[in-house]
């Protein structure tokens, strides 16, 4: 018993037909800006690569690049469908591929739904990467002799400075790594010697900050050294003062500027999802209803369009079962070439017993 059963005449099918014309170039647009706006993702993460530890955050750009090349080239050919749909001559030669046509629709739709979820639930993958490679880029920023690691403060201090951030959670991080560079030390210094020292690792470390975690916002100059030393500073009180440095973590800044990215994007995504099942739900309408019309010579007359032509039950156990099929001609094919592979080895033994 077919599902959802809608009567159509010839009206309601050019108008099906034409609606669904426009409704597919719409997705092809969609399918554009969501690429573009994958793209624009990849470069975003690209440029911060060296403050991200693994390439599983370009997951979603890439899952974005693949959904609109896939909405572009889908429905173009739902577009040519529909134009062609109300010709008899042109439909018939769609008819036969319009199995495939649903079929790679169904796909497309799950794989929409499923970019859509990333987009929401990359967020934890993105803090643990972010966690990791800021640590990194904050340990390496002293590194400036050092091959592959002398751009690592220029990144750091461009970082902090577009994102009015300070460490990883917070300022206070730059006081367990030593970010100053040895070269820069005098370790012929009495307070230099104390520090490195006093320290189990050997590390010069201080209650400062680099310069770019100061905020110019602020009316007071910059207190970037000393930060916990009151008597360092005249009018100071660093338990009670608003410290004239960024207070927020650089962590938390990056994954909030991407998250609300990927919600943007997700969010569009899902429209686009919604527009794809309403094309392949139109298809399935505008293709049953012109199988079904009783009279071919008779284009005027009255057929019916369903969703599903069995019930939800019986449609997936036919599923499963040219699913089996398929598996069992896999096999099949597979014994007989493995059934020639052994008859060509006896020809061959047998010639040789001759010879």
């Amino acid at each position: 018993m077919a599902i959802l059963k809608i009567k159509f005449n010839l009206q309601k099918r050019v108008k099906l037909a034409q609606g669904l014309w426009l409704l597919n170039w719409f997705c092809v647009l969609a399918g554009i800006i969501v690429f573009g706006m994958g793209l624009f993702l990849k470069v975003e993460l690209r440029k911060r690569s060296e403050v991200m530890d693994n390439e599983e955050s370009h997951l979603v750009p890439n899952s974005l690049i693949l959904v609109g090349v896939l909405a572009c080239a889908i429905n173009c050919f739902g577009g040519k469908f529909s134009y062609d749909s109300l010709d008899p001559a042109k439909y018939a030669r769609w008819k036969s591929l319009l199995k495939f046509y649903l079929a790679a629709c169904l796909f497309f739709t799950f794989l929409t739904f499923l970019t859509v979820v990333l987009c929401f639930v990359m967020r934890i993958y993105l803090e643990d990467t972010l966690a990791k490679g800021l640590k990194n880029g904050m340990k390496y920023y002293r590194d400036t002799d050092t091959p592959g690691r002398c751009f690592m403060k220029k990144t750091m201090d461009h970082l902090q400075i577009e994102f009015r951030c300070c460490g990883n959670n917070g300022f206070r991080d730059w006081f367990e790594i030593q970010w100053i560079s040895n070269r820069y030390l005098d370790f012929s210094s009495k307070e230099v010697k104390d520090r490195i020292r006093s320290n189990v690792d050997g590390k010069y470390l201080t209650d400062g900050v680099p310069f770019s975690c100061c905020n110019p916002a602020s009316p007071r100059p910059c207190i970037q050294h000393q930060i916990t030393n009151n008597s360092a500073h005249y009018s100071y009180e660093f338990q009670t003062e608003e410290l004239n440095l960024w207070t927020r973590g650089c962590r938390q800044a990056l994954l909030n500027y991407y998250t609300n990215m990927m919600h943007s994007m997700g969010g569009l995504v899902l429209f686009v999802w919604v527009l794809e099942v309403a094309v392949m739900v139109g298809v399935q309408y505008l293709h049953t209803s012109l199988d079904s019309i009783a009279n071919p010579e008779d284009p005027e007359c009255e057929s019916e369009g369903w969703l599903l032509e069995k019930s939800v039950k019986e449609t997936f156990k036919s599923l499963l079962e040219s699913i089996k099929e398929l598996g069992k001609f896999n096999q099949v094919a597979t014994a007989e070439e493995g059934q020639t592979e052994e008859g060509k080895a006896e020809e061959g033994k047998t010639v040789a017993t001759v010879s």
